[in-house]
């Protein structure tokens, strides 16, 4: 893959990389590029690999059949994923090595670059009216320990490859109770919630890019 004068972004994940339920320019890795562009960090749109309801294992199958094909070469990959995987109630056991695959993927197409990996966390859709609604019940309290497991596992994943790991699971958990900070849906964040996870994960991003806004 060429390098154009905008860095190259690729965005790997689920619903809440897609942004089920808000506009294209409302999503998390948009919001993200903005905050980049307005400190004259030229980064491009990513190319968006993710489809609402994908599990780890369907994100692996296509980003298989992508086309045009994945190549390596981004300057940037961020991945979110698995949230589905403990939706499905599959074991929370086995998230690690499907996640640790889809991680080397990244790093990959980053050109083996770990450092210019973003790994965000799963949110917390247990505290959403959505769930609270559903028949038969699930217990919030076992949602919130099961994914509490799986972003650990995301988190020393990424730790030991070298990626960066941002931690956004306090705020959903603060927000995502508040049906105004969501889609229509109830379950699927909102643009607000969007906007904190993309202040979150601008430090971090800046760091991929090699970009510090304070020098003069």
């Amino acid at each position: 893959m060429s390098r154009e004068d905008a860095r190259s972004y690729l965005a790997l994940g689920d619903s809440y990389t897609i942004g089920e339920g808000v506009e294209g320019g409302e999503r998390w890795t948009s919001q993200l590029v903005m905050r980049l562009r307005a400190l004259d960090v030229s980064v491009a749109f990513p190319r968006t690999v993710a489809t609402t309801g994908w599990t780890c294992e369907e994100l692996e199958q296509a980003m298989d059949s992508a086309r045009p094909p994945l190549e390596p070469g981004y300057d940037m990959v961020s991945l979110l994923i698995g949230v589905n995987d403990q939706y499905r109630q599959y074991d929370p056991a086995a998230y690690p090595g499907r996640f640790a695959r889809l991680l080397e993927r990244a790093i990959a197409l980053a050109d083996g670059h770990a450092d210019r990996v973003l790994v965000l966390s799963i949110p917390d859709w247990g505290v959403t009216p959505f769930a609270a609604a559903l028949e038969p019940p699930r217990d919030p309290a076992q949602i919130a320990t099961e994914l509490d497991q799986y972003n650990a596992s995301a988190a020393g994943l990424a730790a030991e490859h070298g990626a960066h790991f941002v931690d956004c699971s306090d705020l959903s958990r603060a927000m995502c109770a508040d049906p105004a900070n969501l889609a229509a849906d109830a379950l699927h964040p909102g643009a607000p919630v969007y906007t904190a996870w993309a202040d979150r994960a601008l430090p971090a991003t800046l760091k991929i890019v090699g970009a510090n806004p304070a020098a003069p």
